[in-house]
């Protein structure tokens, strides 16, 4: 087997190991365990947990990375409500994905806790910041880029951390679809506005008028 594959199975190991949902600490013990391999062999590659750690999550993150690059591609040429909308609901589900709120929590650990940290604000609250940001330019936007950067990431990282999703038996991506559609309704100037059912209130205008009687 080639270093590299080999190096790639301990990511794929330590991955599903490490990122499981649950507070548990998972040792290196439990890894070379579970992969049938010797821990020196993983030291060969990795020289200490928190060097497998980052490559894990830098891994995980890169693929946060072009799932929500191909999300605003394909939204590129629609109204920026639903730009914003499409991005943020990505955003929350791949975050959910690889359990981030609990990672963000570092599981005890200060240096993973920071580096989770770094890596969301890179990959996420960068590019909605800029979003916010080329909505304002265009004159989209009543509100300042920056209350609504704030108001957007508080309520991603509280649905994270929420067990609103679990007891309204739903994901935390389609509660923010929601939270997205209230909070920022008002902020989105008209003329940005997609066609809705009946009913419907969304981001981008606001309630459906009335059927003349």
């Amino acid at each position: 087997m080639s270093d590299q594959r080999r190096a790639d199975l301990i990511l794929d190991a330590a991955g599903q190991l490490f990122l499981a949902p649950g507070p548990g600490r998972v040792s290196m013990d439990d890894l070379a365990r579970d992969l049938g391999m010797a821990k020196k062999t993983i030291y060969r590659h990795f020289p200490d947990k928190h060097s497998l750690m980052t490559a894990v999550l830098d891994r995980q993150f890169g693929a946060i990375e072009r799932t929500l690059v191909a999300a605003a591609e394909k939204a590129r040429d629609k109204p920026f409500g639903e730009q914003v909308r499409q991005f943020l609901i990505a955003a929350c589900a791949e975050l959910g994905r690889i359990g981030a709120a609990q990672l963000a929590s570092g599981r005890g650990d200060a240096v993973l806790r920071r580096h989770v940290e770094q890596r969301i604000d890179a990959v996420v609250y960068q590019r909605l910041d800029a979003l916010f940001r080329d909505g304002h330019r265009r004159g989209l936007l009543s509100a300042p880029p920056e209350l609504l950067g704030e108001i957007t990431r508080g309520a991603v990282e509280r649905l994270l951390n929420s067990q609103l999703p679990r007891e309204l038996n739903c994901t935390a991506a389609d509660l923010l679809r929601a939270t997205v559609d209230t909070v920022l309704y008002g902020a989105i100037r008209p003329g940005s506005a997609t066609p809705q059912e009946p009913g419907d209130v969304g981001i981008e205008g606001g309630e459906k008028p009335e059927k003349p009687q």
